[in-house]
This record gives C-alpha cells, sequence and structure tokens, in this order.
C-alpha cells in the first residue's frame, strides 16, 4: 500500500519567533515498497489537512498509478468525505481514528471489557532488558457516516481494527507520568499565588473561583482544562489579619492586636490515577474487507508508516533544507518544494536498493547498534556537499527560482 501524510511546514520554524513568514501545508505520497514519493502537494497553511486529504487521493488517482492497491493515512485521513471517496472508487484506505471520536471511545471500552484478542504481531524488544512487544486486536463492525460526491451523507457499515499494544502502553504510562510531574511543579506555584490573595469580602472570593474554573462572566462554549493530570478544588474560609491600631501611640500589653476580618481561598490537589487497561489503544478504520485482508496485515500497514513516509517529511524538515530560506512568492516556495521533493527521491532510491542488495545477498554492513541490514541514509549537511554538486545546486535553484 502507498503512504499519504499531510503536514504543516514553513520556510522558518514558528520556534524562531518569526510569526509573520508564511505557513504551507505538504501532503506527501509515498509507495509501500521503499518510500518512494510519488506525489507532494502543497497547499496555503490556512487549509484544513482534512479537507486536503480527499483532494490529495483523487490527485494520486488521477495519475493512473498502477499496482496501487491502496492508501495508509494518518488521523486526518479519518474523515466523512475520505471515507465516501474512497467506497465509491473502491479504494482500500487504512487510517488511524482520532481520539475525540465516539466510535473510538466505543471501541476502546469494547475491547477492555474482552478478555483476551488475538495476537496479531510479535518482536523482540529492541534491547536486551526490554520486554518483548505484542500487538493483539480484533476486527470489528460499526455504522460510520459518509459523504458521497454528490453531498449524500448516509450510515455504511464500517471495518475497525481494535488493536492493544504493549509497547505503546509503556510509552503512555511514561508520559502521563513525566506530565504529571511537570503538572505539579506548575501547580505548586499556582497554589502558593492563591493562598497570597486575601479578599474584603466572600463574593469576591467566589468570584476568584470562578476565574480560575473559567465559569465567569464571558467565558461560553467547553470549559477549559488548565490541569490535565491533577484535580483542583477551591473552597473559601475565614482569615482575618492583623490591620493598623486606630489610635496612636504604644497599645496596652492586654489590648487584643486590631483585626480585620477576610476571607482566603484554599486549594485541594488530587493526583489523577492512569488506569493501565486505558493505556495501549488504538482503533483503524478501514475500508478493505476482511476476506481480502487479514487484521495482521492491516496492522503491519499502518505500522509501515513508520519507515516509509514519515522519514520523509523528517528529511524534508531538516533545518540545512527549509530553515534558513527566505521566500515569499509562492511560485519560489512551489520551486523550492520541487528541488526538496527531487533530492528525497534520491534518497529513497539509494536506500531502497542497498537494503534490497543487501537482503538479496544476506549480507550486513555496520550500524549504530551492531550489524544491520536495514540501514538508513542519511542527508548530509549542505557544507559537506562537494563544491562541483553544490554549484549545481546553486544553479538549478536561479534557474527554476529566478
Amino acid at each position: 500500500m502507498s503512504s499519504l501524510v499531510c503536514k504543516r511546514l514553513t520556510p522558518l520554524v514558528s520556534k524562531d519567533g518569526r510569526g509573520d513568514l508564511k505557513q504551507v501545508l505538504l501532503s506527501l505520497g509515498v509507495s509501500g515498497d521503499g518510500g518512494l514519493p510519488l506525489r507532494l502537494g502543497i497547499r496555503d497553511g490556512n487549509t484544513s489537512d482534512s479537507v486536503e486529504t480527499p483532494i490529495a487521493i483523487e490527485e494520486c488517482l488521477a495519475l493512473g498509478l498502477e499496482g496501487v492497491q491502496g492508501i495508509v493515512a494518518d488521523s486526518k485521513g479519518y474523515s466523512r468525505r475520505t471515507l465516501g471517496l474512497c467506497l465509491e472508487k473502491g479504494l482500500g484506505l487504512v487510517t488511524l481514528v482520532p481520539r475525540t471520536c465516539a466510535v473510538r471511545q466505543e471501541l476502546e471500552a469494547w475491547g477492555q471489557q474482552q478478555p483476551v484478542l488475538p495476537l496479531l504481531a510479535e518482536k523482540p524488544g529492541r534491547t536486551k532488558d526490554e520486554a518483548c512487544r505484542r500487538w493483539h486486536g480484533q476486527s470489528v463492525i460499526r455504522p460510520a457516516e459518509v459523504e458521497y460526491s454528490d453531498g449524500r451523507v448516509t450510515q455504511e457499515e464500517l471495518r475497525f481494527l481494535v488493536v492493544h499494544s504493549s509497547q505503546l502502553a509503556q510509552q503512555q504510562t511514561q508520559t502521563y507520568a513525566s506530565a504529571q510531574g511537570k503538572e505539579a511543579e506548575a501547580i505548586t506555584d499556582h497554589v502558593q499565588r492563591v493562598h497570597a490573595r486575601w479578599f474584603a469580602c466572600e463574593a469576591d472570593a467566589e468570584a476568584a473561583i470562578a476565574e480560575y474554573e473559567h465559569q465567569g462572566p464571558g467565558h461560553r462554549g467547553r470549559r477549559p482544562r488548565p490541569w490535565r493530570y491533577h484535580a483542583v478544588c477551591y473552597r473559601v474560609v475565614a482569615a482575618p489579619r492583623r490591620t493598623r491600631r486606630a489610635r496612636r501611640g504604644r497599645p496596652a500589653k492586654m489590648d487584643p492586636p486590631p483585626l480585620e476580618s477576610g476571607y482566603r481561598l484554599v486549594v485541594d490537589v488530587e493526583a489523577l490515577a492512569n488506569p493501565e487497561e486505558d493505556n495501549g489503544w488504538m482503533i483503524l478504520a478501514t475500508t478493505v474487507r476482511a476476506e481480502v485482508c487479514g487484521d495482521a496485515d492491516i496492522l503491519h500497514a499502518y505500522q509501515d508508516q513508520n519507515t516509509t513516509v514519515e522519514p520523509g517529511f523528517r528529511w524534508i524538515k531538516n533545518p540545512a533544507a527549509i530553515a534558513p530560506v527566505w521566500l515569499e512568492k509562492p511560485e519560489r516556495i512551489a520551486a523550492l518544494a520541487m528541488l526538496t521533493v527531487i533530492g528525497l527521491l534520491v534518497y529513497s532510491i539509494i536506500q531502497r536498493q542497498v537494503r534490497l542488495y543487501l537482503h538479496t545477498h544476506g549480507q550486513q554492513v555496520p550500524g549504530n547498534k551492531g550489524t544491520t541490514a536495514i540501514p538508513t541514509s542519511l542527508p548530509l549537511p549542505f557544507s559537506r556537499i562537494p563544491l562541483n554538486i553544490k554549484h549545481l545546486v546553486h544553479f538549478a535553484c536561479h534557474d527554476v527560482v529566478m
């Protein structure tokens, strides 16, 4: 299967603090055999990923590529229009269901209720101490909304693959613990600021609670969640404080200190638990029938993105390739994208041919962790490119861009 991913890209990334630069949306389609780029689309940065994905699929079909059995996409590929297009064209689609979808939450709850799911894949750990990685899953049929080209929105029976990954569960557990620790530090500073405030009347204290909980006047719609990993509750307590004496002079020893009635807020913080059974789940939606492609093959096709399309975007987002470039005109941005995808094509062909040779002859080469039969070709920094090739790149940019 071919892979298709849409990502946003800026000539100078937003981390550089240059919000005035133009943002562009790139959609890259690569082959499942070696990740060779088949199509590169470039759109305005304001274009939605969900809108670009059906357009990218239609343009891939317009190329008349022979032998394409289906398309693998990221979570932006799950939309009513994309599903309807693939059903109309008879095209196989494998995509990840976003977490915000109700069908994903329903299927995750269904998977947690199952005693045992069939084993789909098993791989050894990357290190000696790491446990074996396993993927269990099973296909189910559920109704889903699809939109056809004539605008009809109907409910169609769609195949969903419920998968539990031991590796993903471990990663999510570690990520949750790390994020909860960072949030605890932020909450400590927040509690200190809240305790330092004093209110003259109870109404002011209640208004402050509404402000902290985003329930005050002017707040509409869904309330934001400032704290994701802790439950934070506020309550008002009476807290008189000492004030200045009304009369001058030294007070008598038996006189009580002058007090002013008031209120403060007390913050109760509770760390939210992260149940182990909630981690490690992912839901894949596909238009491929079960008799055509089994569950293990669907999972394998989706996992191939990590070795096909994703390395291409890492190559394109290399700071030596994109970050130092200042471009304003759309035609110059398009020219840069064209030259970049040509470079990605050469990069992918070299990597595929080397791996094919090693696999055919049963050989291995030194890698980062011992020998390997699947080496990764790395793009050289621009300063290490030979002089004659560097001049050729300059001439090509001058001829195309100017």
